[in-house]
């Protein structure tokens, strides 16, 4: 998705996000910061997860979508505001305007989950469904805008925006002083840029990291460029952070204080979010578990410790998580599938069975193919979908079964 109306109006300081800090006393939650055994053992540096998965709505972008409303003037409230979202930004802006006492409208996207619908409107927002995809979405919001005189309130392009989600860098600071590298995912950069310059303005040895999904990474190309590039994202389970360009704001101010910018695979997303399920016991949706994917990837490039990584949203819907988890699982090894070629005769697939049992193999699903014509005439070929306890665990399976006189096809 692409997004254009940025806001130069003014240069922001830190000052700012400690205003903000103040304004959203009492409305945003100080989110929890957890250690990681597990992460910790791997990058060999203390980890911990900033929790804004557990943020109200689900997400950080309560904490801009607050200030960028409550900076408007009593005429712009009068007028109310429209904003354009498949997920988190809409109940940000819904909840946000609630709160103020604004009326406000979300576009979004037709197919948009049911659940994230449903909480924008019990915030409060009068919901529009619109367009297939976030750009047409995006379009009917500013034509909105433009025939109403209601503000648009950009999900990451303007300073108070960038003012509100730093205020999780200066909450980082205080929860973890001793910090020396944070990780933090992107979009359209809002919440990396405003990580980015509360924590630099006050430690500048601090190392900042952002991440993007591989499918969707504008920011590579656009600091290689020098300028903000457009891409045509592809698809990706992190939809959360899939923008096809970066905001102008942001833009500068990362290009000016963040250290690098990552990219992470599929595969690497969902072994993050089944870790963050498994070992943190913490929901998190793909987006906000793009941090720990980076280190999962490549964990000897953050020894350089306490590392905070943020777990920016928890906002996923159930029929995806449930996809994803099982992507997660067959990505960290703890699916295998594989043909073992028997004689076809009365309780060859029970042995078979009885087999996979004492190698501690979960079953999930067998199928019988006897018409392949690579087979003999006496052969049956079963293909079988297991459930093990990783790597190690699938190898020792196919051992086992050919230490048994199975004949085992890859």
């Amino acid at each position: 998705m692409s997004f254009r109306t940025p806001d130069r109006s003014r240069t922001l300081v830190l000052d700012d996000i400690r205003g903000a800090q103040k304004m959203l006393s009492g409305v945003a939650r100080m989110t929890a910061m957890e250690g990681s055994r597990h992460l910790s053992q791997l990058v060999g540096a203390p980890v911990h997860f900033k929790c804004e998965n557990l943020q109200r709505t689900g997400s950080f972008k309560l904490r801009g979508a607050f200030v960028r409303i409550a900076g408007l003037s009593p005429e712009q409230r009068a007028a109310g505001v429209v904003a354009a979202s498949a997920g988190n930004h809409a109940q940000g802006v819904a909840l946000a305007s609630a709160l103020l006492g604004v009326r406000s409208t979300v576009y979004m996207p037709v197919g948009a989950p049911l659940p994230k619908v449903a909480a924008t409107r019990e915030y409060g927002a009068e919901v529009r469904l619109h367009g297939q995809v976030v750009d047409e979405t995006l379009a009917a919001a500013q034509d909105y805008a433009r025939d109403t005189g209601a503000v648009f309130i950009h999900p990451f392009d303007h300073p108070d925006i960038i003012a509100g989600q730093g205020t999780v860098g200066l909450e980082i600071l205080e929860q973890c002083p001793e910090v020396r590298t944070i990780v933090v995912g992107i979009g359209g950069g809002g919440l990396a840029a405003g990580i980015a310059l509360a924590v630099k303005s006050v430690r500048p040895d601090v190392r900042i990291v952002g991440v993007q999904a591989a499918a969707a990474a504008s920011y590579p190309p656009s600091l290689a460029a020098g300028r903000p590039v457009t891409i045509e994202p592809a698809p990706t389970m992190a939809d959360g952070i899939k923008v096809g360009r970066p905001g102008d704001v942001p833009f500068e101010i990362i290009g000016e204080l963040v250290d690098e910018v990552r990219t992470v695979s599929e595969d690497a997303l969902s072994s993050a979010l089944l870790l963050c399920l498994e070992r943190a016991k913490l929901v998190v949706e793909p987006a906000g578990a793009s941090p720990v994917a980076a280190l999962l990837t490549r964990p000897e490039a953050f020894s350089e410790g306490p590392v905070v990584a943020v777990l920016s949203g928890g906002n996923v819907d159930a029929l995806l998580l449930q996809r994803i988890l099982r992507h997660g699982m067959a990505a960290a090894g703890r699916y295998l599938g594989l043909r073992v070629r028997l004689t076809d005769r009365p309780g060859a697939l029970a042995s078979l069975l009885g087999a996979l049992s004492v190698a501690d193999a979960n079953v999930l699903d067998v199928s019988h193919i006897r018409t392949d014509p690579r087979l003999g005439l006496s052969e049956v070929e079963v293909e079988l979908h297991l459930e093990t306890k990783g790597p190690e665990h699938c190898r020792e399976v196919a051992a086992t079964l050919r230490e048994a006189g199975y004949t085992v096809l890859d």
